[in-house]
């Protein structure tokens, strides 16, 4: 079911950049060891939100540091220095620049913000799964409205199931250009592992997602592309539990749902899905 094409979309590339974005990104490849050109760039500012999600497509993300010019660190991390010095890699205890995107390499100013990339997930729960099949269909025609239950839904491309909420941009999260609204997943496994691990009885609808699948291992196609019933999807982020849903649903889920409340994903192809022939 996953193809080979990987994370983010290629709309995240070719966009102009800011020095201050270009200096950050450039620190944030230096780490990682990626390449600068797959690194989102955004239309304003530093662009953290479009950086934070082609991070959370690698199990990463942003943790600021609160104490930034007293911080200490056995790695690597990025500070902004102060009279506009640009953004530059930290290393060591005490720390100290270790490298700079442009120029040469200064003598320590004063760091003013700070930032540790992290995994927020550090046990990823994954398991053995036979290609898989989509249980049921949901869609929310609101934030607030009961389920519609569907045999066969319309996916656009870039947009969402016909009908839902995310699509009609009315979603609880919903925001122009966002990665990941498009699209959720959950596994069938998860929900029953609610009710035999923590003992919370939750209708797979309540879970708010669009698909219920099953023998599908959802965490493993984080920032990969799949398809569904023939049509193109592409991993996004996990599909954390939230403040929200916690309020809508049993004591318990939250913390059951940890890193198994399924996918969220983008749609690159447009087209009917059938539930009796999707897998």
């Amino acid at each position: 079911m996953a193809d080979q094409a990987t994370y983010p979309p290629d709309r995240s590339s070719g966009n102009s950049r800011s020095p201050d974005n270009e200096s950050f990104a450039r620190c944030l490849a230096e780490i990682l060891g990626a390449d600068f050109a797959e690194i989102p760039s955004a239309t304003v500012g530093l662009g953290l939100d479009g950086i934070g999600y082609w991070l959370a497509a690698r199990n990463l993300g942003l943790i600021p540091v609160q104490n930034p010019s007293d911080f200490q660190w056995a790695g690597w991390w990025i500070a902004r220095l102060a009279d506009r010095a640009g953004y530059v890699v930290m290393a060591g205890t005490p720390s100290d620049v270790a490298w700079v995107p442009f120029g040469t390499l200064p003598s320590k100013g004063v760091v003013e913000e700070g930032w540790v990339v992290a995994a927020p997930a550090l046990q990823i729960p994954r398991r053995d799964a036979a290609r898989g099949r989509i249980d049921a269909i949901f869609r929310f025609p609101a934030s607030d409205a009961p389920e519609e239950e569907l045999l066969e839904a319309s996916l656009i491309a870039g947009v969402g199931i016909e009908g839902d909420r995310y699509a009609l941009g009315t979603g609880h999260f919903s925001e122009t250009d966002r990665w990941g609204q498009a699209l959720t997943l959950i596994e069938a496994e998860a929900i029953e592992h609610l009710s035999r691990s923590h003992g919370v009885m939750m209708r797979p609808a309540d879970a708010r997602r669009n698909f219920v699948t099953r023998d599908m291992d959802l965490n493993a196609l984080m920032g990969r592309r799949f398809r569904i019933g023939g049509l193109l999807c592409q991993g996004s982020r996990l599909a954390e539990p939230c403040a929200w849903l916690q309020r809508t649903t049993p004591p318990g889920m939250l913390r059951g749902l940890v890193h198994r409340g399924g996918l969220r994903a983008d749609i690159l192809g447009s087209g009917p899905i059938d539930l009796a022939l999707a897998a």
